[in-house]
């Protein structure tokens, strides 16, 4: 359990709480390259930490986050007009920047230098691995954007999505660190992620559903091993990676494609999920891609037009009773991540943790709880904070045999960690 004070802290995110100024200080995943297409493209509405915002892509194709709101009467940006170097507001047609500068105040006298007096708030953005990023803390205290595999690789070896979830992200995040759940809650759908039912690590993830585990600090977060019994003389190893301050990689499938998620906070009851899959050294096949555009696996199904999901709250995530019975979903729901979603959201949209009753199997969602806590005290003292290096997100997740009595970041290493000429292929 978790007292009510520290669960405050972990969910909060909006400004000036202590959690979202420690999310502030890392890059976050804002919005896909592909919502803003091209320059001078329709500017797009994107709230992040609870603060609203509007991105748009300039006449020169260079990229603007900013307040969604014209400080002139507070009205929305997202109806005004993407030309000519600027963002004009389409009340009165005060124009800005990509920097958020007033660049044009058409509604004042032609004398007039109170446009120099003018500008709204604006974050550094930047484009890579098919998403647009943006920084939102101090600007003297800006690292580099993080180095992960799936951000290096070529457009064909990667997919991307991502979807609205109606719960806070460390309860959504929770899941993506819990080995533990994928014996019982996708023992019937893991098929979606293009393993085979019948393959090796399915049969053994079935044959003990309950890992034990052990977890690692690092310089990045936390190294996660899930040890469930194989045979006599070996265990099998899932290793998750938690990557500050709100990454996951799944552990991998065989030579299905790997995948991975960001948990980034819309505000304190609402996150955005982002899921991406990709393969290190070969292009995504057509049966793959498809496997991941039909729902089955950790990509969703949307309501085109919008992030949000075809099966939602509201449709009580169009649970099939009889699907449920003849065992191809344990919850009777579509899809490896909707099953997530829903049991998530279930929990209420922020979950009291001073209700839990934990068990040995939690023993990485206590770490990660424990992690941010630090790292909140850690910025709040002027102490160094993880995973600000790029190159520190240079890892992969594993799934690995090892014989009985061999660590398993020893035994493992050599899966895990992304080796300098893995990182010149991609």
């Amino acid at each position: 359990m978790l007292s009510t004070k520290d669960n405050e802290l972990l969910t909060r995110t909006g400004p000036e709480t202590s959690m979202g100024n420690l999310l502030r200080q890392y890059w976050i995943p804002a919005l896909l390259a592909e919502e803003l297409p091209h320059p001078d493209c329709p500017p797009v509405r994107v709230k992040l930490l609870g603060e609203e915002l509007i991105a748009f892509r300039d006449t020169n194709g260079k990229l603007g986050i900013v307040d969604e709101f014209c400080p002139h009467r507070k009205v929305s940006l997202f109806f005004g007009r993407n030309e000519e170097c600027g963002l004009r507001c389409a009340y009165h047609g005060w124009k800005f920047d990509t920097n958020g500068n007033c660049v044009d105040l058409p509604s004042e006298p032609p004398e007039s230098k109170f446009k120099d007096k003018v500008k709204i708030k604006s974050y550094p953005s930047e484009e890579r691995g098919g998403v647009i990023w943006t920084y939102m803390g101090p600007p003297e205290s800006k690292p580099g954007l993080p180095e992960q595999e799936w951000m290096l690789v070529s457009d064909s070896q990667r997919y991307l999505s991502r979807k609205k979830q109606e719960c806070n992200f460390f309860q959504a995040l929770e899941g993506g660190i819990d080995s533990s759940h994928v014996s019982i809650l996708h023992s019937g759908s893991v098929g979606g992620l293009g393993v085979s039912k019948k393959s090796n690590s399915t049969s053994l993830l079935a044959k003990d559903s309950a890992p034990r585990f052990e977890v690692a600090d690092t310089d990045y977060g936390l190294l996660i091993g899930a040890r469930r019994e194989a045979d006599e003389d070996h265990f099998y190893w899932r290793i998750t990676q938690f990557l500050m301050p709100f990454y996951t990689m799944i552990p991998p499938f065989g030579g299905a494609p790997r995948g991975g998620h960001a948990w980034v906070p819309i505000d304190d009851e609402n996150c955005w999920v982002w899921s991406w899959s990709w393969t290190p050294d070969r292009d995504l096949t057509e049966e793959e891609i498809e496997q991941m555009k039909s729902g089955a696996g950790i990509h969703p199904l949307l309501i085109p037009g919008t992030f949000r999901t075809q099966a939602n709250k509201e449709n009580d995530y169009l649970i099939d009773r009889e699907m449920q019975k003849r065992g191809e979903s344990f919850a009777g729901i579509f899809g490896v991540g909707m099953e997530d979603h829903a049991v998530q959201v279930s929990a209420g949209s922020i979950v009291d943790r001073s209700q839990e009753k934990l068990g040995t199997s939690d023993t990485a969602i206590i770490k990660a709880r424990q992690c941010l806590l630090k790292a909140v005290r850690a910025l709040e003292n002027g102490e160094k904070l993880p995973a600000l290096d790029p190159i520190s997100h240079r890892i992969r997740s594993a799934s690995v045999l090892l014989p009985k009595g061999m660590p398993f970041q020893e035994g493992a290493k050599e899966a895990f960690e992304l080796r300098e000429k893995d990182f010149e292929a991609v």
